[in-house]
């Protein structure tokens, strides 16, 4: 059996094949200029479907270990829920930041670590503005049983 070879590509325009490393999984899409477009998030979806060692997944085809894409903040998206969902409006862009916490089962733990990430807010200078529950649909999404089990809050 012989051993296929592969040869990088030369280097070119913003290309150079000095930089290649070995990142398992990883892969980035953005717009050269810095604009927004939901194309983006449509290409970053074909490149993760395109990694299914990414997946992690175990000996349920349906579950994994929630392999995503990250995106800048979607700022209409998070001003519309935060007034109908927190009864609040945002700061201007670049004022506030959103984080996405998972959160364990049970509400004692669950009721202890959103006091300590309250905390570390405050001693940060900054002010909370609020929770919110991601809505999910773990039978939409074709969640596992095993993923269920474990499922954050």
């Amino acid at each position: 059996m012989s051993k296929q070879t592969y040869q990088m590509p030369a280097k070119q325009g913003l290309y150079d094949p000095a930089n290649e490393k070995d990142s398992c999984g990883v892969g980035f899409i953005a717009h050269i200029k810095g604009q927004r477009s939901h194309k983006i998030i449509q290409d970053a979806a074909t490149a993760l479907e395109a990694m299914t060692h990414r997946g992690a997944c175990g000996c349920e085809k349906n579950t994994g270990d929630g392999a995503g894409i990250m995106t800048a903040l979607p700022l209409e998206f998070l001003s519309k829920v935060a007034k109908s969902d927190l009864g609040v409006e945002l700061p201007e862009p670049g004022r506030f930041s959103a984080g996405l916490v998972f959160l364990p089962q049970q509400d004692q733990e669950r009721d202890r670590c959103k006091q300590t990430v309250e905390q570390l807010i405050k001693a940060q200078g900054q002010k909370l503005i609020g929770w919110r529950s991601v809505p999910v649909d773990a039978d939409a999404a074709d969640i596992g049983p095993g993923a269920r089990a474990t499922e954050p809050v």
